[in-house]
This record gives C-alpha cells, structure tokens and sequence, in this order.
C-alpha cells in the first residue's frame, strides 16, 4: 500500500473517495467524526494545489425518495465551514455540468459530486462495480486517492473500479487506521466487547484471541455467553443459535473470556446468579465494573468495541461510561473499533486518540479478511 504522502499533485486532478456517510436529522448533521477525520488528506492537497475531486456515499439508494433524502449537498456545505478553499457541489453523479466545473477548477479548490449511490437506482451500478462508472470516474482525475475506511471492505465502483484506471494511493485516514488495526490485531491486549450481536463478533474473537489477554464481555452479547455458561437470564436478548459456539469458547478459553457477575435489569441490580425469569439484563452492575477496572489496570493496549449497556438511557450508561472513564484517566492506549461506542465517546466527552472510522470494515480487518481495495493502492 503506499500513500500518497510525498507524490506530486501540484496542479493534478485527484479524485479522493472519502466516507461521508454521516447521520443526519432534519437537514442536519448529528456527527461529523467521518468528516474531521478526513481532514488531514483534503488540507495536504489544498496546501500542494491539487484540484480535489470527492466522492463520497450516503445511505443506501433504492428507490427516487432515497434520492431526495440522501444528497449530499448538506454535506458539502458543512465541509465549506472547514476548509479554507472554494468548495463546489454538483448535483449530479456524471454529465456535462460535472465536466464543465472540473475543467474550470482551479488549483487547491474542491468539487463535491452527488452521492455515488445514486447510480445504484434505477441500476445498481455503483455497487456493483459497473465496468463503464467505473472507467467514467475515472476519466475526471489524473489519480485516485482511497480515504474511506469505512468503505473499504467493499468493491465498488467508486472504492475499487476507479484504481483499474489512475495510478492510486492511500489517504492518511487509510494510512492511520491500517498502521492502528494492526497493531491491535498482532500487540497483546484486553479486548472489550460489547454490543447486541454474537454474530458479529465471532469472526473478531477467533482472529484475536490468541493475542488478547483478557476478553472482557458486555452488552446485550454477553446473556449468550451467560446462558451457555448455566445461567438463567430471564428475558434477556440471546442469540440461541450461538449458544454452542459460546459454550464451546468459554471451555477453552475459560480464564480469558470474562463475564459479568451482575447487571442492571429491569428489575434493578441483579447478581447474575440471582436473576428472574421476568428480567431483562440492560448494562453491567457496579461489582462487574470494579472488577472490569482491576483486569485492565495493568493493560499495555485495550481494543473495545461495542457499548457495555444500552448506554443512550442513563439508567443503563454505567457500565460504558465509568470503564470508559477509568481507561481515560489511567492513560491506557485505546482503540474505539467503530460504531456506538465513538458515539458514547462522545457523549461522555472522552476523547481518545485511536477512533476507528469504519464500523464494518473496522470488524471486517479486525477478523483478518482481505481488502481487495488496499492492496490496489500501489501508485500505478
């Protein structure tokens, strides 16, 4: 993979492919994590006079009303407010009016072209990976930058068919959040899950194991773990069908895989051991906290994904927030690997130096798949 840090863009038509699929509320942008982070990138090509052409998707396309809702025109306006360049949206994917803008770009400025998954309907093109989008793409730059992480995992005609064509390198988000992934895949570490799916995390586990010291279980996950293990869980969320596969782990891995001994239900606190057949399990207990803090104390590298409890409540934000205020203020390096747990981040107001931008494709690396997309980011 080598990154386009050092490449000569000075009056070159780079076409970046950034991850703004952001939420948004009425117009406006509840989190811009995905936006900031790709920063570093744009501001080095604005400095090196580079005409910058993004593209980016939003949501998912399938019919005319997905189109309306999901332009990405309120993006580009929020991007303006943090760039010091002139910043040009086009509301189209293709046609006489995006070439007309790109011609006239000068160098250092921007053009945001509409959602690339608007070629998605009424055919599916950009996803998947239409030979023609691809190569039309393409055809508007002199090289292709990959800053999307968070689309990374996929094939499509904006992350993958536009390398066939441009010499290609990856952005400093890729850069960072590669040179961060695998440090945690390979360093000796705690890993914290969370979350409501076992499904998910499966793939993550068997990959990591062997270089975690502890896996320290949470969220609506763990009563699985807890029912494979003997216990009554009342109503809790469970994946019965992963019971086997977690019955299995914890039988070999028993002094590893680390399980709560009370949680917050419906009922109040509950000894694990002591919960009824009407209670449902929202977030750890206060005894699970404690010794959650003592496991990680001595941790080199913690690598959590996924909220200790249902954490938007506060009835249920402990567990998250105080083992996210203890590893914060003992300084322990943390990955956040993606999804609600930046959210909580946020909430809480810790912020943390490692934030995963990439939600699926964060858990994708992290399970030891191959990126088809970086290993094209070789410069030809």
């Amino acid at each position: 993979m080598e990154s386009i840090k050092g490449v000569n863009v000075t009056g070159k038509r780079v076409i970046v492919r950034v991850d703004y699929n952001v939420p948004i509320t009425d117009g406006k942008i509840d989190d811009d994590t995905r936006i900031i982070a790709s920063l570093r990138t744009i501001n080095y090509l604005i400095d090196k006079k580079a005409k910058i052409i993004l593209l980016s998707h939003l949501g998912r396309i399938k019919s005319q009303a997905d189109k309306e809702k999901n332009s990405l025109e309120v993006v580009a306006r929020h991007l303006s407010t943090l760039v010091s360049c002139g910043i040009y949206f086009v509301p189209f994917t293709r046609g006489e009016l995006v070439e007309k803008t790109i011609q006239n770009m000068n160098d250092g400025e921007i053009v945001i072209l509409e959602n690339t998954r608007y070629e998605d309907y009424p055919k599916l093109l950009e996803s998947s990976c239409d030979e023609a989008l691809s190569k039309y793409w393409a055809s508007l730059g002199d090289i292709f930058v990959l800053d999307a992480f968070g689309s990374a995992h996929r094939c499509h005609a904006s992350t993958y068919g536009i390398s066939k064509y441009l010499p290609s390198y990856s952005g400093f988000l890729i850069d960072n959040e590669v040179s961060m992934l695998d440090r945690a895949i390979h360093q000796r570490k705690t890993l914290i899950l969370g979350g409501s799916k076992v499904d998910d995390k499966i793939g993550v586990i068997d990959n990591l194991i062997n270089t975690s010291d502890y896996i320290l279980l949470g969220g609506a996950m763990c009563f699985t773990f807890l029912k494979a293990s003997g216990i009554n869980v009342g109503e809790s969320i469970v994946s019965d069908d992963k019971i086997r596969y977690a019955k299995n782990l914890i039988d070999i891995h028993k002094n590893k895989i680390i399980l709560p001994i009370d949680v917050v239900t419906n009922n109040g606190v509950k000894m694990v051991t002591e919960m009824s057949n009407s209670d449902i399990g929202y977030d750890i207990g206060p005894k699970t906290i404690s010794m959650y803090k003592e496991l990680l104390i001595n941790s080199k590298l913690i690598l959590w994904n996924g909220p200790l409890g249902m954490f938007e409540d506060p009835r249920y934000e402990d567990g998250t927030k105080k083992v996210m205020q203890f590893v914060y203020n003992q300084s322990i390096p943390t990955i956040l690997a993606g999804g609600d747990i930046i959210s909580a981040s946020h909430k809480f107001k810790y912020n943390f130096t490692y934030l995963s931008t990439g939600g699926g494709a964060t858990l994708e690396y992290l399970e030891g798949k191959r990126f088809k997309t970086l290993e094209r980011l070789n410069g030809k």
